[in-house]
């Protein structure tokens, strides 16, 4: 390789809220400084999703916008945006081409084979697409299910690394679904900046109650994600309304927002909790959301590696959820959080009501949580396994210069 910076092609389908977004950012931003000079591209978000484009590192990478990037599936604006990125690639001549979420996994990769054919074999961009989930569950019926997972095993033999960020994740492309083969997956959990949330204090706690106007006496039981079919919160709802019932001083927040937003509200209002649950919408001050939160629940039927269940365990939180996906990767054991099966109200309440009267508990649950993610899960550790990895794959066997 010569002594100019490499070049990085990085494509998401969309910066809203949630891990992809930061992830991609924050690689953009970060190895900037190490070398590397990376074209950001993405598309549209859907309406209510939330953004995260106001973080984009300004004057330390390139972006670009294709509005016809979008995670609905639409022939015509798809078959736009795959000439858009075809075009993109050839303006920027990328050494690397690194993809994340299904659609841009999908259409990015084509494009870059395409761009490929353009390039002498020893000048070829070297393809990477990042398994942040996946789509061969929970998301579509069966036959557009099968025709994804067709796309996804003819991409996975032509993409130098797959990443899988869990163990859950890498376990599925191998052997529940066969997309690719050993040797091309790398697994490389996420990775933030969570400075801020491990700073949260006990003393911290009583100013982010104030903040929020919540009584000091109750326990505050918090979920945080898009409102969406995935994510499963009217089993949150459910699970308050089962709390209040049996005589708990609860306070529930969501925080989010979503094309299930309206539904949910009503489903709180009809079982009587227009006075114990606040819809916040999407939120930019989370260390005050979690630091007056008392227990943390997730109730998805799927997930890739849950970053809010990361955030809020890195805050200290003692966390509830749904056995699902990567939820173990993050739950490794008892003693950092509790895990039920999915769509057990039951269980989930009970869970729940356990850690609601046993302050000592949550204290106890909540430290042990945060040293877990604090060691897990930081941005650093992230950084240098994708430098390491890009090298790699770019014939210095993995030696960071």
């Amino acid at each position: 390789m010569s002594n100019s910076p490499i070049r990085v092609a990085r494509i998401i389908t969309r910066l809203n809220i949630g891990g992809p977004s930061i992830q991609a950012i924050d690689l953009s931003r970060e190895l900037a400084s190490h070398g590397f000079e990376t074209c950001l591209i993405h598309g549209r978000a859907a309406e209510r999703e939330g953004s995260m484009i106001d973080l984009l590192p300004v004057g330390m990478t390139q972006t670009l916008y294709v509005p016809e990037l979008a995670r609905k599936v639409s022939p015509l604006k798809d078959a736009r945006a795959l000439w858009k990125l075809y075009v993109a690639l050839r303006r920027w001549r990328p050494d690397i081409v690194h993809t994340h979420m299904a659609k841009a996994g999908a259409l990015g990769r084509l494009a870059a084979l395409a761009y490929n054919l353009t390039r002498s074999r020893d000048r070829r961009a070297r393809l990477i697409h990042t398994y942040h989930g996946h789509i061969f569950e929970g998301y579509f019926g069966a036959p557009t299910t099968r025709l994804f997972l067709l796309i996804e095993r003819m991409l996975g033999r032509r993409t130098d690394a797959l990443i899988a960020i869990s163990e859950q994740i890498k376990s599925d492309l191998l052997r529940t679904y066969r997309v690719t083969t050993d040797d091309r997956v790398r697994l490389i959990p996420l990775g933030f900046n969570l400075d801020r949330l491990l700073a949260i204090s006990a003393g911290d706690r009583k100013a982010a109650r104030e903040a929020l106007d919540i009584p000091h006496t109750a326990v505050v039981v918090t979920t945080v994600g898009r409102l969406t079919a995935i994510k499963e919160q009217a089993l949150f709802v459910e699970m308050a309304a089962r709390l209040v019932t049996c005589g708990h001083d609860v306070a529930f927040l969501v925080v989010g927002d979503g094309e299930l937003r309206a539904d949910l509200e009503a489903q709180a209002h009809g079982l009587g909790l227009a006075g114990r649950m606040r819809f916040l919408g999407w939120r930019g001050d989370l260390e005050i959301i979690y630091g007056a939160t008392d227990v943390f629940v997730l109730t998805s039927r799927s997930e890739g590696t849950p970053v809010a269940l990361i955030e809020a365990m890195a805050a200290g939180l003692p966390a509830v959820s749904t056995d699902v996906g990567g939820v173990r990767d993050v739950i490794t054991e008892p003693v950092l959080g509790v895990l039920v099966p999915f769509g057990d109200a039951e269980a989930l309440t009970d869970a729940v009501a356990s850690l609601c009267v046993a302050p000592a508990r949550r204290v106890d649950v909540g430290q042990r949580a945060r040293d877990s993610v604090r060691r897990r899960f930081h941005s650093q550790r992230l950084i240098e396994d994708i430098r390491r990895l890009y090298w790699q794959l770019l014939g210095n066997g993995g030696t960071i210069p």
